[in-house]
């Protein structure tokens, strides 16, 4: 790492030079079109459009366009490119295709049209596109609309009348509202044309940092200083082979200096051609990114309205990766090395970073040179008018041959998309989107991924697409393996009363609420042994047997002990509690139960003796009211038509009926009890069995 940043420039100290904090804050508008990438020169040909849609890529995928107003650019018209060009030559633009250029031979070598400028299908469209966002940049420049309009589709610097330029229409449009601009270019190839159309005038200074000698386009000799008013408003810098970051920054920044200092321009057209990089197919010079990129911060440091155009770079992946690191650096946002994914990501292979690394190239610039051509410049800018007067005049409301101006346009198109979005609820249309720019302060993202993905941002590897309600869960809630808390269909258990090995019960609402174990049947049958001991000696130590409602009670307060012990969950069993429901009705015409007395529990026991019978009711007994009743047996039981008149029992007889009912009401017990924990069936009529 260490010997890496050896090669970069060296970096300002914080607070000082292009570190300074700025005086105002920069708002960046953005200018892209995506139909840009769609063209392309001949075969073979190095200039290829397509790098300035990898370059929207990486700074839609790195998040800059949370800092950035975006903007489709009116790609310009026939009448806005005639500003500059003639009119024959725009014509020669708009009607020449790869089909018909053999009938206009003659116009071809008139407008240097050939293997360098070839004619491609769609090349009108594409100068509009270029020149509309320099021009749409420069007018938002002139209304303040933004601090800088950055268009990396723009920057064809060679252009002439005769021959396509999009600065030249974005600087005739700042000269509308601007007295002085100045225009500078780090292409490593001379910008001809915009210095030729501009080479008598003050109120334009175009510096050019280039490879000068036996090299395209020829020109940028030191001694190009300006003819006429423009006389040393014309400095030109030529380089040799292999300049690099540190004799850069060191020839860049005092000559940018000077010029600020002479010169005061109020605005600035800066021409950041990636063919000066280290590894361009074309290029000769060995700048990093971060050295090519130190221009640029230099530059904005002077807080002045910057147009930032592109222009040359014939290596795709470097020119992508400068591009949208420059912009990074415009909005303020340092980037990471590593690069996010992208539609063209195998583009940078093999390191897939965000990096142009200079390369071991010998440097052909010695410091004696690079000081003597210094000090010549030093000396063209001393003889220059100190800050030249202009003699302005009204500017006119909005270009030529427009029918509204720019802010009546703006507002109309404003006015048009409020009334358009009435009622619907999406939160912003593309162009709204597109205009939002992200305050540092916010502490949540875009809620509109989708219109980001439309622009080309993608969904990067391992992050998560949005923030939703699943991503926030209880680490203390006990696991649920039931799906939603409601018991599968193998949740079963075992017919003795325990559960099955993994069974999972329901989820409680706490992790510390456990289901209570469940007993066995062994332990129920001993309960309800310990019940009839119980009720026996109970009965041994009365000398009349209980009565029915006490044995009743009694069984109610043994029963819900039993289930406590037993661990009886009520909410998993419907089963109707025995000690609520009625004993089963006993007829008074049936026989009575066999009579087993206390003593001789266990061995045989005689036949009771048959009931006598009875021709009228007991004389206690009141009207109207059953004898199950009288006798302290609850419920009613049914009419029998084919019944006979009541009769009355024997004392013997009642008795026997009596302890045979208590038998009968023990055995129940414990079998509600065995089939209740084995979580069977419901008890249904009190007495009857389970189902």
């Amino acid at each position: 790492m260490a010997n890496r940043q050896s090669f970069y420039a060296p970096l300002d100290g914080q607070g000082s030079g292009t570190n300074a904090a700025p005086s105002q804050p920069k708002k960046v508008a953005y200018f892209y079109d995506s139909d840009v990438g769609n063209y392309a020169y001949n075969a073979g040909h190095p200039m290829k459009p397509h790098r300035i849609r990898m370059a929207h890529s990486l700074i839609m995928n790195y998040g800059l366009y949370k800092h950035l107003e975006i903007y489709r650019a009116k790609p310009a018209s026939k009448y806005e490119m005639t500003q500059f060009h003639t009119d024959e030559y725009v014509d020669f633009l708009q009607r020449v295709t790869p089909d018909n250029m053999d009938q206009f031979g003659r116009e071809q070598g008139k407008y240097n049209v050939g293997d360098d400028c070839p004619v491609f299908d769609g090349l009108f469209e594409f100068c509009g596109i270029s020149a509309g966002g320099s021009m749409e940049g420069a007018a938002r420049l002139n209304r303040g609309k933004c601090d800088v309009a950055v268009n990396w589709a723009g920057g064809l610097h060679h252009a002439k009348k005769s021959e396509a330029s999009d600065i030249v229409l974005g600087i005739l449009e700042l000269l509308r509202f601007h007295p002085r601009v100045l225009y500078i270019d780090i292409d490593v190839h001379h910008g001809d044309g915009v210095e030729e159309a501009f080479y008598s005038t003050d109120r334009v200074m175009t510096v050019s940092f280039h490879k000068y000698g036996e090299y395209f386009p020829g020109t940028g000799e030191l001694r190009d200083i300006g003819v006429g008013g423009g006389k040393y408003h014309a400095v030109n810098f030529p380089l040799r082979d292999g300049v690099d970051d540190k004799s850069y920054k060191g020839v860049f920044e005092p000559v940018i200096g000077w010029v600020m200092e002479y010169y005061k321009p109020s605005a600035v057209v800066l021409q950041c051609g990636g063919d000066s990089l280290s590894g361009d197919r074309l290029g000769c010079f060995n700048l990093s990114m971060r050295g090519h990129a130190n221009c640029v911060k230099f530059v904005k440091s002077f807080n002045l309205p910057t147009l930032v155009v592109g222009g040359g770079g014939y290596t795709m992946r470097n020119v992508a990766r400068t591009w949208a690191y420059e912009t990074g650096q415009l909005v303020g946002v340092e980037m990471g090395s590593e690069l996010p994914f992208t539609d063209y990501y195998e583009y940078y292979s093999p390191d897939f970073e965000l990096d142009v690394r200079p390369s071991n190239m010998d440097n052909a610039n010695s410091p004696d040179y690079l000081e003597k051509i210094k000090q010549q410049v030093y000396e063209n800018l001393r003889l220059t008018q100190a800050a030249p007067s202009v003699q302005m005049q009204d500017v006119p409301r909005n270009p030529m041959g427009a029918d509204e101006t720019l802010d009546e346009q703006e507002q109309r198109l404003d006015d048009e998309e409020a009334d358009r979005e009435a009622g619907k609820d999406r939160r912003y249309t593309q162009r709204l989107w597109e205009k939002k720019t992200e305050r540092e302060d916010e502490l949540s993202e875009s809620e509109d991924e989708e219109m980001a993905e439309a622009m080309g941002a993608r969904r990067q590897p391992g992050k998560a697409r949005r923030r939703g309600i699943m991503d926030y869960q209880n680490p203390h809630a006990p696991v649920d393996e039931s799906g939603a808390n409601t018991p599968m269909e193998d949740d079963a258990r075992s017919l003795d009363g325990e559960g099955e090995a993994g069974d999972v019960g329901m989820g409680m609402d706490g992790a510390g609420d456990e289901p209570p174990p469940r007993a066995g049947v062994a332990t129920v049958r001993a309960a309800n042994a310990a019940v009839v001991e119980d009720l026996l000696a109970m009965k041994a130590a009365s000398k009349s047997p209980p009565t029915l409602a006490g044995q009743q009670a009694a069984k109610m307060e043994e029963e819900a002990s039993n289930q406590s012990e037993a661990g009886a969950d009520d909410d998993d069993d419907m089963d109707v509690d025995p000690s609520d429901a009625a004993p089963a009705p006993v007829s008074a015409e049936a026989p009575a139960p066999s009579l087993v007395p206390a003593s001789t529990l266990g061995q045989a026991t005689p036949a009771a003796p048959a009931a006598p019978a009875i021709t009228s009711p007991p004389a206690n007994t009141p009207p109207g009211i059953p004898a199950t009743e009288a006798s302290g047996i609850t419920g009613t039981a049914p009419p029998n038509p084919t019944a006979g008149p009541d009769v009355e029992m024997s004392e013997s007889a009642a008795q026997a009926r009596e302890e045979g009912m208590l038998e009968r009401t023990l055995e129940d017990v414990e079998g509600e009890a065995a089939t209740e924990m084995r979580g069977g069936g419901h008890v249904v009529g009190g007495g009857g069995p389970a189902v």
